[in-house]
């Protein structure tokens, strides 16, 4: 079966981005002139996803009116003849089809993707979260669907980091010579890490993963999704898939910087004169 929907889960706080998303989603924090979701999307309609099924929260209305269509906006710019801004703005509203979904309470990743299940229903679906943004010729995605193909197992997008970084994110431990899971750990110390292989917040899960999710029990008020994973490993395979491409953490705000300066730097009309006034920055 093609895999055509993807579920985007974005109810989370974004308490890293403090006091900054008190009153506006970290998903809508601008990489330039495009909101990180926005990234995110385009992913997903580049690797052939034509639903997105996105996981909203309290206060994350600016996610909806960003994809909907705007009566007032378009007849401004047709008004005074914006034409390129025009076609822009009627582009993203025609993206894919957008479903949204309400995740009540933060009750954990986990716990946001089963709130999608019902419209999932018996497909496999694809996973990406807000905080992994990636500049590389082949969508991530896409890169991810095609081992899917391969295995017709659950694909885990992972990357290679310094081992001094593991308590950041979840761990995968492969099987020799192999991309199949052996173990999974959330955030081990450098010591206990049992490889340098993390998982970058993007996924392939099949009805069978998610039906494993939604038998476990929510522990302290919170599902997550690496543990109908571990779970499942006990039953079934799930794969890597190793990314080919430069990766951003948009959650953390170093890495939201580089970000913004990464594709600031490949943006058509501002690469020249920014890259001309970071040559010119004293960093005395």
């Amino acid at each position: 079966m093609r895999i055509k929907k993807a579920i985007i889960p974005a109810a989370g706080l974004g308490t890293r981005f403090l006091p900054a998303t008190k009153s506006q989603p970290k998903e809508m924090l601008p990489i330039v002139d495009k909101p990180c979701i926005h990234y995110l999307v385009e992913e997903a309609v580049k690797s052939g996803i034509e639903e997105i099924i996105i996981v909203t929260g309290r206060g994350k209305r600016s996610i909806e009116d960003y994809f909907d269509h705007s009566f007032e906006l378009h007849a401004h710019l047709q008004k005074n003849g914006k034409k390129a801004l025009l076609k822009e703005i009627e582009r993203i509203e025609n993206m894919a089809k957008f479903v949204y979904v309400r995740q009540p309470f933060p009750h954990g990743d986990g716990h946001a993707i089963l709130c999608a299940k019902e419209l999932v229903k018996d497909e496999p679906v694809a996973i990406l979260f807000g905080d992994d943004i990636w500049d590389s010729k082949i969508p991530p995605l896409a890169q991810m669907l095609k081992e899917y193909e391969k295995f017709k197992t659950p694909i885990i997008a992972v990357t290679k980091i310094p081992l001094t970084e593991t308590e950041k994110y979840g761990i995968v431990e492969t099987e020799k010579n192999s991309g199949k899971v052996k173990s999974l750990t959330e955030k081990p110390s450098p010591k206990k890490a049992k490889s340098n292989l993390a998982i970058t917040g993007k996924y392939i899960i099949t009805p069978e993963l998610l039906e494993t999710l939604a038998s476990k029990k929510v522990k302290d008020r919170e599902l997550r999704l690496i543990d109908g994973m571990s779970e499942f490993i006990k039953i079934s395979d799930i794969n890597t898939c190793l990314i080919e491409g430069k990766r951003f953490d948009t959650g953390d705000k170093l890495g939201y910087l580089q970000a913004v300066v990464h594709f600031g730097l490949k943006h058509s009309e501002l690469k020249t004169p920014f890259a001309k006034y970071l040559k010119g920055l004293d960093m005395k």
